[in-house]
């Protein structure tokens, strides 16, 4: 059987193809909005946007609750028994359309079922475990192409095969720039959040209470790797310009960054501007050899300037002196700053 080769999606039709999928799994869709999505739809390329998309939400949880054969109805014909295709058993009243069945969901469905298969399957998996010291950024080339920047004191552990692109940042800060492979997306799992992409560039910082995901280039799936008992994983698209933070509390809304807010620590610096004392300690901590802390009466002041990672010690110098703090050596493996007592 002959196909026709993929044409490349803009990034603008991803875009659209997220918002879709937004729109249509709320509660408030309407009469209006179905006319909408079947004039996109009948793109070519929109169509292939949507499938691509599909692929970011994994196991088609996303999907099993949008109600596309109400709101597209036609697009569903009747089957020949021929060519009836198997899909996963999500909810007894919802049909896949077959547009979607024949296109890229059902290669999105191939790879998920291989996944899962894998382990009885056998296969040749290769884990590496890379980690830098306090002061080291390292550049980590992937066989794949995909190149992986880690911060300073971090820790990253990679599982590639034929399959699976799968990434873990154990502890720390890194930058990602994924070589796109529609059939085999490459997924992150950092703390509190499970990332998922085909092919774009984005930052995970891993803090204490939250982890951070920002994206300066194409789209980016970010879920909950676990939820209230009872309820589904919250699940969050992004793209170019946008982050989000997620901790065992839930999904932050989603706020706006820039390539340079997200990337600056790859160039030696930190930038702060009106951060809170704690979180740009956070970020400093990863270059100090003994940590530091703030306490409670100081923890929020705010902190702009922009300073070497080359030189923490004086950076914290310079952050104390700015915002008249004083700092308590007493305990030799932790620092405190605290009100200065002028």
């Amino acid at each position: 059987m002959k196909t026709t080769p993929k044409q490349a999606v803009s990034e603008d039709s991803l875009d659209q193809a997220c918002a879709w999928v937004a729109r249509l799994r709320s509660d408030s869709i309407t009469s209006a909005d179905r006319h909408q999505f079947k004039q996109w739809l009948s793109i070519e390329e929109n169509q292939q946007a949507f499938a691509e998309v599909s692929e970011l939400w994994g196991d088609l949880g996303a999907l099993s609750r949008m109600p596309v054969d109400t709101l597209f109805p036609e697009s569903i014909p009747s089957r020949k028994t021929t060519d009836k295709v198997e899909m996963p058993k999500t909810n007894k009243h919802w049909t896949l359309p077959q547009w979607l069945i024949g296109g890229g969901l059902a290669a999105c469905g191939a790879v998920i079922t291989l996944w899962i298969g894998f382990q009885g399957m056998g296969g040749e998996i290769q884990t590496q475990m890379y980690a830098t010291e306090r002061g080291q950024i390292q550049t980590v080339s992937l066989p794949d192409g995909s190149e992986i920047k880690l911060n300073s004191n971090s820790e990253l552990k990679v599982i590639y095969n034929r399959n699976e692109r799968r990434t873990e940042l154990v502890r720390g800060e890194a930058f990602f720039e994924v070589a796109r492979q529609t059939s085999r997306p490459f997924t992150v799992s950092a703390g509190s959040a499970n990332i998922r992409v085909l092919g774009t560039e984005f930052n995970v910082e891993l803090n204490p209470e939250n982890t951070q995901v920002s994206v300066t280039e194409g789209t980016v799936s970010v879920t909950e790797s676990v939820s209230a008992p009872g309820l589904e994983p919250e699940s969050v698209q992004l793209v170019k310009n946008q982050k989000v933070s997620i901790s065992d509390r839930g999904l932050s809304p989603i706020s706006r960054t820039s390539l340079e807010e997200a990337t600056d620590w790859t160039k030696g610096l930190l930038v702060f501007e009106k951060t809170p004392l704690k979180d740009a300690l956070i970020e400093l901590n990863r270059y100090l050899i003994t940590p530091v802390a703030a306490s409670p009466q100081v923890e929020n002041r705010l902190v702009s300037g922009t300073f070497e990672v080359s030189d923490p010690d004086n950076t914290l110098k310079a952050i104390a002196t700015a915002l008249d703090l004083y700092q308590d050596h007493s305990n030799a493996n932790l620092t405190i700053l605290s009100p200065s007592h002028n």
